[in-house]
């Protein structure tokens, strides 16, 4: 019995990786998370440094569980930098669900009162947040999943009441 030569058996190996690796990719593209802000509460206050609990809501738009690692972000409230903020604790997001992630973020005095100039006068609260959610890595989607979310509060009912 004859066995075909090296280099026939080295091809034939890199075709069926291929074949495998071709298969793989076949499906619909998954679709990014939605992220929308939820919750801030202050944690802790010192004298130029505000820690705050940030509360995303994640909606998983796909037939796949979203297996969240870790969290990385950057908030801006009315245009201007607010808060810089990281989690590591993991979350799973179920397909077709939601579910909440927690951050840590912190800001800075200077820019809290920044982002804070004008609210009086619009009544509103515009925010926005860029980050990274870390997933688990489970073949369906990359490592990194960029993000930007915006929207604002109206609190113009509020400031109208006062006077």
């Amino acid at each position: 019995m004859s066995r075909p030569p090296l280099a026939a058996r080295a091809i034939a190996v890199c075709g069926a990786i291929l074949t495998l690796a071709g298969c793989a990719g076949i499906g619909k593209p998954l679709e990014a998370p939605k992220i929308t802000l939820a919750d801030i509460r202050v944690q802790q206050s010192t004298g130029l440094e505000t820690a705050f609990i940030l509360q995303l809501r994640v909606i998983n738009p796909n037939d796949i569980d979203l297996d969240v690692r870790a969290v990385s972000l950057d908030l801006e409230i009315n245009d201007q930098s607010f808060a810089s903020g990281t989690s590591s604790s993991p979350v799973t997001i179920p397909a077709y669900g939601s579910n909440l992630v927690e951050v840590q973020a912190y800001s800075s005095v200077i820019h809290l009162l920044k982002s804070m100039i004008g609210i009086h006068k619009t009544g509103e609260i515009a925010y926005r947040v860029q980050g990274k959610l870390r997933t688990g890595g489970n073949g369906w989607l990359p490592p990194l999943l960029p993000f930007d979310a915006a929207g604002t509060f109206d609190f113009s009912e509020f400031t109208q009441a006062g006077k």
